[in-house]
């Protein structure tokens, strides 16, 4: 599915874009605030965080919206975001929770986004991923973050929320919109470790590991607030990192 001629007409925008990036992060400040938020295997980030390594979060691009409630303010974090008209709206609106964005894809400056990911993750900050982004299949992992991994030596860590009073957009990621004076899960899962000598067999192998747990702990934050649990798409296509 192409990216709607409104939201191109916004991201070319400047002013516009500012005021919808805008927009956007109150509601998204507005129902954090107005609802109940749980965390559950926090533990799993926080012994990344006290000692003071780094990671890559993944999770599917339809639960990006209240990931800002789901990651420390003092921890360095930086967000891939495509070059698409969809992308720099992204970009502003974490911007407006202090979270920094890079730019980028494997086949828009994907080398440069790649080199300064690197570059972040060897200075100990975080990168967020979502590897079924910009474009999918839905809920479908591209291999970009798995070869960021190796490249780094940095374990994958997939996480996903959702909330008990919602909307499913009807675009390609089925976007999850969080209604206010709801109840919502955040949940991680275990990490995913790759080789720096991993062959192409183990790199899939990676690669439908984090595909997997993507999908169980997405399912498992639907299932935990009732609500039905949407399917991957079966499409199956070459994702940009």
């Amino acid at each position: 599915m192409t990216t709607p001629q409104f939201i191109k007409n916004f991201s070319r925008n400047p002013i516009l874009r500012a005021a919808v990036s805008l927009l956007g992060s109150i509601y998204i400040r507005f129902v954090h605030s107005t609802g109940v938020w749980r965390h559950e295997g926090y533990h799993i980030p926080q012994k990344f965080w006290a000692e003071g390594k780094p990671f890559i979060a993944c999770f599917w691009h339809g639960r990006l919206m209240m990931m800002p409630y789901n990651w420390p303010r003092d921890i360095p974090f930086y967000m891939l975001i495509s070059g698409h008209a969809d992308g720099q709206l992204i970009a502003d609106t974490i911007g407006r929770f202090g979270f920094k964005s890079l730019v980028g894809s494997t086949k828009r400056g994907g080398s440069s986004a790649l080199r300064a990911m690197i570059k972040v993750l060897k200075d100990g900050g975080c990168i967020g991923i979502t590897p079924d982004g910009p474009r999918g299949p839905r809920m479908r992992a591209s291999d970009g973050a798995v070869a960021l991994a190796k490249l780094s030596g940095t374990p994958l860590v997939p996480v996903s929320f959702s909330a008990r009073r919602r909307r499913v957009m009807t675009s390609w990621d089925r976007f999850i919109l969080p209604l206010p004076f709801s109840s919502g899960v955040f949940l991680w899962s275990d990490p995913i470790e790759v080789s720096r000598d991993a062959d192409d067999n183990e790199m899939e192998a990676a690669r439908a590991r984090l595909e997997e747990s993507l999908n169980l702990v997405t399912n498992e934050v639907d299932r935990l607030c009732d609500q039905q649990i949407i399917e991957p798409d079966l499409a199956v296509k070459e994702s940009p990192l």
